[in-house]
């Protein structure tokens, strides 16, 4: 995991990679690697008992409640805010009942974990590809896949782009922040959603947005939480981000993502790995009743 190039926003890499040293994050040899995720979450508790931190993320979406009270402004809607980046994760980072298929505890850092499509799909639709799709360092995606796609908006005034500095502006260094989270299958067929499609960016009232954003369900599961992915396995994230999760899954066309895969303005070519759920009532908001 690098944090010398790139410092991602809500999952890819941890923000606080923007100052840290590599040394911050576990490597592929270290005793991390070897870690449960029982034991990681105990780390993480350790590590955070008594500190002041704030909700994390991510969390399974039908248990409302939670402890912790530590609550900040939610952000406006995300029609109010600046499309900043869009990254995806291999398997959900959060937990839902149409994404509750438990992936395994993997490597113990953040990859083949998290959570997978929980319905069926026809023998076409896991028709393999001639060709791999984002390959990446832990592998191509398949049909079949689960991937969450984090769609980040800022307060602040920038344009879409990778990493952080894109969510950031001279003017305003802490904006709020909101990230849509999508859940999708991977699926063999031309039919199914185009991945091109729903993350074309636009304007709309002065605004950056997902110009095709057609996701948006009426049951949208919106809580205070935190950034997410694996460098934050054993710490708490200290950064607030109001987070809204579709609670469905879409099939869309593998070979979209694998185009988007070639060539995209966020610069992203495979997908990421995912945080361990968070458990503990302490790190938890209590869903609806935010401030």
């Amino acid at each position: 995991m690098q944090t010398k190039t790139k410092c991602y926003l809500a999952g890819i890499l941890s923000l606080v990679g923007c100052a840290a040293s590599a040394a911050d994050f576990p490597s592929a040899g270290s005793d991390h690697h070897l870690s449960t995720v029982a034991e990681q979450r105990e780390h993480l508790a350790q590590s955070t008992r008594g500190k002041g931190f704030g909700p994390q993320s991510p969390r399974d979406i039908d248990r409302k409640g939670g402890s912790n009270t530590d609550v900040f402004s939610m952000a406006p809607p995300i029609a109010q805010m600046n499309l900043c980046n869009i990254h995806f994760h291999k398997n959900a980072e959060h937990k839902g009942e149409a994404f509750g298929d438990y992936a395994g505890d993997g490597d113990g850092l953040g990859n083949e974990s998290g959570y997978r499509f929980s319905g069926h799909l026809t023998r076409a639709e896991l028709t393999p590809l001639a060709q791999p799709v984002c390959a990446g360092e832990h592998g191509a995606l398949v049909p079949g896949d689960t991937i969450e796609v984090h769609y980040v908006y800022s307060t602040a005034t920038v344009r879409p782009g990778p990493t952080l500095n894109s969510c950031l502006s001279e003017s305003v260094s802490n904006p709020q922040l909101r990230v849509d989270a999508q859940v999708f299958v991977l699926v063999n067929d031309r039919n199914a959603m185009d991945f091109g499609a729903l993350t074309r960016v636009g304007q709309k009232g002065g605004y950056f947005q997902a110009s095709d954003t057609a996701l948006q369900a009426s049951d949208m599961v919106e809580y205070e939480g935190s950034t997410t992915g694996p460098g934050y396995n054993e710490k708490g994230s200290p950064y607030q981000v109001t987070w809204q999760v579709n609670p469905h899954v879409t099939k869309v066309d593998i070979a979209t993502v694998g185009r988007w895969c070639e060539k995209n303005e966020f610069e992203e070519h495979h997908a990421h790995g995912v945080r361990n759920l968070i458990e503990n009532p302490a790190l938890l908001s209590p869903i609806g009743t935010q401030g």
